[in-house]
């Protein structure tokens, strides 16, 4: 005997996605937040207990002294916001949770923004 599927039933299933293709998610988003290319970004995924932790060692936006920014708030700040930028995109996009965001600063990426005549 087979069971044919009704209308109201739920059926329900799973998408495996690959660890290479959460970490290159992982890549672009840490891009987006601190206004670098993601391939200037490096990650490291873990599995700590159940949940996603991640280590991104990434430079980090800055305009020069004296020249006005469209970024607000200390680095440590724009640091912080990245962190929780990270955590719920990530989430948004791929389904996974992440406990922990690590961001390790490799250095600054200094430029001034042109101006289009």
């Amino acid at each position: 005997m087979t069971a044919a599927v009704t209308a109201d039933q739920t059926l329900h299933g799973r998408n495996k996605i690959t660890s290479k293709a959460v970490r290159r998610v992982v890549s672009a988003v840490t891009a987006e937040a601190l206004e670098v290319s993601a391939s200037d970004v490096s990650v490291e995924l873990a599995d700590r207990d159940g949940a996603l932790s991640v280590v991104a060692k990434t430079p980090i936006r800055i305009s020069p002294l004296g020249v006005p920014t469209r970024s607000t708030g200390t680095l440590l700040e724009r640091l912080s916001s990245a962190q929780s930028t990270i955590r719920s995109r990530v989430l948004q996009l791929t389904g996974s949770a992440i406990d922990r965001v690590d961001l390790q600063v490799t250095g600054a990426d200094i430029r001034e923004r042109k101006r289009v005549s």
